[in-house]
């Protein structure tokens, strides 16, 4: 029976790239250098419109370089159409990769990325954050990350001394505790207890090898959370999340406990936005929040947009 129910999920999780998929392509911006195997863009993965021109240089207003980090079964060219071109727009080199790609996967999946585990993702990230301070010559980035972006790229700030080149880390739905959607999570804990446990992560793990990973109460997320919590000293980090994220159950666990940390639902600023766990990428609510978090010197107030016709 658990087997069987494992088998679901699979599918649903395939099903699910296959969406994602299938989302808004946007043309491609100066193209890049290559990035490694699992980092090589294609023609269905172009960088989003604004990302990825190598001869930009950061301005005294804007020093740091945006790298935008994708979801999970998403890429670049899909998770990043709203927000590349919008920051371009507010006068920031913006860079985009698709990590985590699995060169072992049937299409779809071998469009999007997030499949491999998460900490041989954040070496990834580790390498093309590298070469964006090298083109850029920047010190330091800022990394806005969703849902897989907000967590795994920590990874690297916090096991890989990335804190040493990250100030500002924005998460969109992130998920520090966690996510028990579908009921995975305990689905995951009776595998382990009737010693299936090795037997799921051999099902799962030729296809997605970060999966069980977000699932609550994984090592990996209990590794992320030892010594303290998740928040690096140094880091500035804003966490953003809506009542209505369907994926990440409870969307409370995208808060975080630092110092330094800020936890904001959108509902609670703008009880009218309906954004849930994808759309909260092309929100122009949480944008507002990300534009604060980046130049928190230059806050503006978030303006709630009407949802539905006006009467």
């Amino acid at each position: 029976m658990v087997r069987r129910r494992w088998a679901v999920v699979v599918g649903v999780l395939a099903a699910a790239a296959g969406l994602l998929v299938a989302g808004p392509l946007t043309a491609p911006a100066t193209a890049a250098p290559s990035i490694g195997i699992n980092g090589i863009t294609t023609l269905l993965d172009p960088p989003p419109s604004g990302a990825n021109d190598w001869h930009c240089k950061p301005s005294d207003e804007h020093p740091n370089p945006v790298v935008l980090v994708h979801g999970l079964f998403a890429n670049q060219a899909a998770n990043w159409g709203y927000f590349a071109p919008l920051l371009a727009r507010h006068g920031y080199c913006v860079f985009s990769l698709t990590y985590g790609r699995n060169p072992l996967a049937p299409p779809p999946l071998s469009q999007v990325g997030g499949l491999q585990p998460m900490q041989e993702s954040a070496h990834e990230l580790a390498r093309f954050v590298a070469k964006v301070r090298d083109a850029t010559g920047a010190d330091k980035v800022d990394i806005v990350g969703h849902s897989e972006g907000s967590l795994m790229p920590n990874y690297y700030v916090k096991f890989l001394g990335g804190d040493e080149y990250v100030e500002h880390y924005v998460g969109l739905t992130p998920l520090w505790d966690g996510t028990r959607t579908l009921g995975l999570a305990e689905l995951n804990n009776i595998a382990v207890q009737f010693g299936l446990g090795p037997g799921v992560g051999l099902v799962l793990a030729p296809l997605c090898g970060s999966c069980r990973q977000f699932l609550h109460g994984s090592p990996f997320l209990a590794k992320m959370n030892s010594d303290g919590g998740p928040a690096v000293d140094g880091v500035s980090y804003t966490m953003i999340m809506t009542k209505y994220d369907e994926a990440v159950v409870p969307y409370t666990s995208g808060r975080m406990d630092g110092e330094d940390a800020t936890n904001i639902v959108l509902q609670d600023y703008c009880p009218s936005a309906l954004s849930e766990h994808v759309a909260v990428g092309f929100d122009p609510v949480a944008s507002q929040f990300v534009l604060n978090a980046l130049d928190p010197n230059h806050a503006r107030p978030v303006r709630c947009y009407p949802v539905g016709p006006k009467h």
